[in-house]
């Protein structure tokens, strides 16, 4: 089936009933999102119109499976006008022009734009708009003045002048290390603010000047941002601030402390998302001892942005023997110090991964669509034997898009783009639905549940649809490798450390395989079986473990059981029993 016949096809169907509304919103995007279609005004108003029927989980998965599709600026507006929850994957990862980000940026909320802030990939241009907005963006308004603030366009926009900024507030260290106020600009006032019209093309010719004077060596404003510094040297006060720095900028360093450290730093990242110092570096100031080669990464655009390794010995008064502080110095990482390069091929790998499992999804989201209107008989009658063809290849492409799924978690999760929200999940509840989805494969398999909670307000603290995805994957393995007549025993527990215990008992069939080697069953070992999963036994445990630890908690192999803990919400009476 050609496109435009899909186009045409979706375009002319009954939309008047909920699922109908989905599947269309859902082929629309797919088909727009990849290109296949254009995005007209016919299209995009259809999508407008049905957007009121989809409700916001399938929005939402829509926006997450056309974000790395490269998708037109009119399917980004669209997603970009829904609220944030459905709008924030796309803006997280889609790439423009400046110009159709010019378009964009005044129709964002400044929830909206505050996402496109946390984003390190936008291009210099582009940062310089967003900072235009910081008069609008962070001013607490009143909800009556929300759409005003919502429309309000910068003066780069606008062609008027631009808002005068506080006269307290600090310079933007974004749009000072961009280099835009020079050299086009060197000849003005550094503290009076810009008057007349600001025009796009002003813009990109301060850009160019910027880059051009950059080619040739810099001066003044720009000379700091025109390469990573080497070296500099510093030193702190008694509270282990740095207060004089010399050899390179000292915006970005004046006030880092050596007293603490950054949870992402200490996880031994090179991208955390603050300026910190390494775990080592606070230990030897508790004991003020001296230290060499340790870790700093500094964050932002400047001369001193990237990781560097810092020694230093500690100061002491000679006249009272008190600790004054430290002198340092610092140096750039060797290649063999750093891990940057193993880090990028694993991000480089996990990023082609992810692109692969879209370009997966969508064609295995239309056949699934497809099935489903002919089992359905959405467009007309059906003889029998193609709607139990249909359901046979809805069935087929719902554990494909399941494999799909997985496949696109453990991207993230080794990309660190896993997202995740916090919410409580009521465990016997959340069970019940699991085991009783999963009924027809105990029965195809000849197995059966015993499921016990010890306390039916037993909550869990997490992502619910991690949470639901984690205890299905698993349980559905265990299941799959079930033998006629099983018993496969789930309990679940609070404990004293304020966690959830979910023991599974270990199917027999599983029952020789230590913890290694269980965790490397392929897909091929498991072809033949009956609802095994698509990539492995090996690969669904291990994906488990994996998406336990980003949930909090840890998933422990045990030769009788398999046993998962997460944090728990716990009631007052409950805490109580497990104490007993």
């Amino acid at each position: 089936m050609r496109y435009d016949d899909s186009l045409e096809t979706v375009l002319s169907a009954d939309m008047s009933s909920p699922m109908g509304a989905q599947l269309a919103w859902r082929q629309l995007v797919d088909l727009v999102g990849r290109g296949r279609v254009a995005a007209s005004d016919a299209v995009i108003s259809r999508l407008r119109g049905l957007r009121g029927a989809v409700p916001p989980p399938v929005r939402t998965s829509s926006a997450r499976a056309v974000a790395f599709a490269s998708p037109p600026l009119a399917l980004v507006l669209l997603f970009a006008e829904d609220e944030i929850a459905v709008a924030a994957p796309v803006l997280r990862s889609v790439h423009l022009s400046a110009a159709d980000w010019a378009e964009l940026l005044p129709i964002l909320s400044p929830t909206a734009r505050s996402v496109l802030r946390h984003r390190r990939d936008l291009g210099p241009e582009v940062v310089a708009m967003l900072e235009s907005f910081g008069s609008v963006d962070f001013v607490l308004a009143s909800p009556s003045q929300d759409d005003a603030a919502r429309t309000e366009a910068p003066a780069f926009l606008e062609g008027t002048a631009a808002p005068e900024e506080d006269a307290t507030s600090e310079p933007s260290p974004t749009a000072d290390d961009a280099g835009l106020h020079a050299p086009a600009a060197a000849s003005a006032p550094a503290a009076e603010p810009a008057t007349g019209p600001f025009e796009i093309a002003e813009l990109v010719e301060r850009i160019n000047a910027y880059q051009r004077d950059r080619a040739v060596g810099g001066t003044g404003a720009n000379a700091s941002i025109i390469g990573q510094a080497e070296r500099f040297r510093f030193e702190t006060d008694s509270a282990g601030v740095i207060r004089w720095v010399e050899g390179v900028s000292r915006s970005p360093l004046i006030g880092v402390t050596l007293a603490r450290t950054s949870a992402a730093l200490g996880s031994d990242t090179t991208d955390p998302l603050t300026t910190s110092v390494d775990g080592a570096v606070v230990g030897a100031f508790r004991q003020r001892a001296g230290f060499a080669d340790l870790r700093l990464w500094v964050e932002g655009q400047s001369d001193a942005a990237g990781g560097w390794r810092i020694s230093a010995v500690p100061v002491f008064d000679r006249a009272s023997g008190r600790f004054t502080g430290y002198r340092g110095s610092a140096r750039r990482p060797r290649v063999d110090e750093a891990a940057e390069h193993a880090a990028d091929e694993r991000a480089g790998v996990a990023d082609a991964l992810r692109q692969l499992v879209h370009e997966l999804r969508t064609p295995t989201n239309a056949i699934a669509g497809f099935a489903e209107m002919i089992e359905t008989e959405l467009f007309g009658p059906v003889p029998a034997v193609y709607r139990e063809q249909a359901a046979a290849i809805r069935s087929q492409t719902a554990g494909l898009l399941g494999a799909i799924e997985d496949m696109d978690i453990a991207a993230r999760i080794e990309t660190n783009a896993l997202q995740l929200f916090v919410d409580d999940v009521p465990v016997a509840q959340l069970l019940e639905w699991i085991t009783a989805d999963l009924a027809p494969l105990a029965t195809l398999r000849g197995a059966r549940f015993a499921l016990r909670v010890d306390h039916p307000s037993l909550s869990i603290r997490g992502d619910g649809q991690a949470v639901e995805r984690l205890i299905g994957r698993l349980l559905a393995t265990l299941v799959a490798a079930g033998t006629a007549g099983e018993q496969i025993g789930i309990v679940a527990a609070a404990t004293a450390t304020k966690q959830i215990k979910v023991t599974f008992d270990r199917p027999r069939a599983l029952a020789d395989y230590p913890e290694d080697l269980l965790l490397t069953i392929d897909a091929d070992t498991d072809a033949g079986e009956q609802g095994a999963p698509l990539l492995g036994t090996g690969f669904a445990l291990r994906l488990a473990r994996n998406l336990a630890a980003e949930l909090g908690g840890g998933l422990a192999i045990g030769p009788d059981s398999l046993t998962l803990h997460l944090p728990a919400t716990i009631p007052a009476d409950v805490e109580l029993i497990s104490h007993l």
